[in-house]
């Protein structure tokens, strides 16, 4: 029994005591509960689109924005011509195989000095990143060349090779050594001194370090520097195609540029841009084939 029955008086059945409300519960409604859909929820709906659907839809509403102002007026066609226009235009190129055989040729400047701008700049990279002496002797240099506007050196070119092929391959491989040069030098020097240490402690030489150890770590460097250096050599291509070429796609916007065709000019950028994004996605895919034992972050 407790002490509120003991108390009492017979009969009348003990009262429990109320509650005082405290003072910021008065007039206090019941809190009306609503469920909270997380971020991360609401981010997968927009995942669930396909990729590919995503990167579209910004390209298709820049072409839908550049129609409507190319049919109401805001866009003149002598400032640059309709979509419509430049669809026609390159089917037309494409039909009597004019725009086939520019690229092809474009393709085999900027593969030619591709592959002698790689050699040279990843042989200097290697002699400078491998060697104190190498470094001393070379580093300097190619840091003083790589400050001169290459293409102001377009002059000399032409003094020293002519006006046909060799001036336009040399320019390309001048832009692209530099590149590769210098991501595949920063590549060296920034591997881990401990894996050095483990590899001598396992009894490796020095031409065994290089191969297992240095090489590999320089690696993400090099395919870096071959990005850039694939950019630069389209970029070099169209410098170099404007110096009395006959042939390629930068005979054919100087062309048109003659004849105020924006709408062949338009068809060549297309070109450059569809070119130079086949060779990134290559470079990409390189990446994942040799890059397989290097965890990245992918985005979320």
């Amino acid at each position: 029994m407790t002490l509120d029955h003991a108390l009492a008086p017979p009969g009348i059945s003990p009262q429990k005591p109320k509650s005082v409300p405290s003072e910021g519960s008065a007039g206090r409604r019941p809190l009306d509960l609503e469920p909270v859909t997380p971020a991360a929820a609401r981010g997968a709906r927009l995942r669930n689109v396909p990729r590919w659907l995503r990167r579209t839809v910004g390209p298709l509403l820049l072409l839908a924005l550049w129609q409507v102002f190319s049919a109401t007026g805001v866009l003149h066609p002598d400032v640059l011509a309709s979509p419509g226009t430049i669809a026609h235009a390159g089917s037309d190129l494409i039909a009597d195989g004019t725009l086939t055989s520019a690229m092809a040729i474009s393709l085999q400047r900027v593969a030619v000095g591709l592959a002698l701008g790689g050699a040279v700049g990843t042989a200097l990279a290697l002699v400078s990143g491998l060697s104190r002496l190498g470094e001393d002797l070379v580093d300097a240099s190619v840091q003083m060349l790589r400050t001169v506007p290459w293409v102001g050196l377009i002059p000399l070119f032409i003094i020293w090779l002519g006006i046909g092929e060799a001036p336009k391959v040399a320019l390309i491989a001048l832009g692209v050594a530099f590149h590769l040069y210098l991501n595949v030098y920063a590549g060296i020097r920034g591997v881990d001194p401990q894996l050095i240490e483990a590899g001598q402690s396992l009894g490796l030489g020095r031409w065994g370090l290089v191969r297992h150890v240095v090489l590999p770590g320089a690696l993400p460097g090099a395919m870096t520097g071959l990005r850039y250096s694939l950019a630069t050599a389209w970029l070099a291509l169209v410098f170099g195609e404007s110096v009395n070429a006959d042939a390629g796609i930068g005979f054919l916007m100087n062309q048109a540029r003659e004849f105020f065709r924006t709408d062949v000019i338009v068809v060549c950028l297309v070109v450059y841009a569809f070119l130079g994004l086949a060779a990134d996605v290559i470079v990409r895919i390189l990446e994942r084939l040799l890059l397989q034992w290097r965890p990245t972050f992918t985005g979320q």
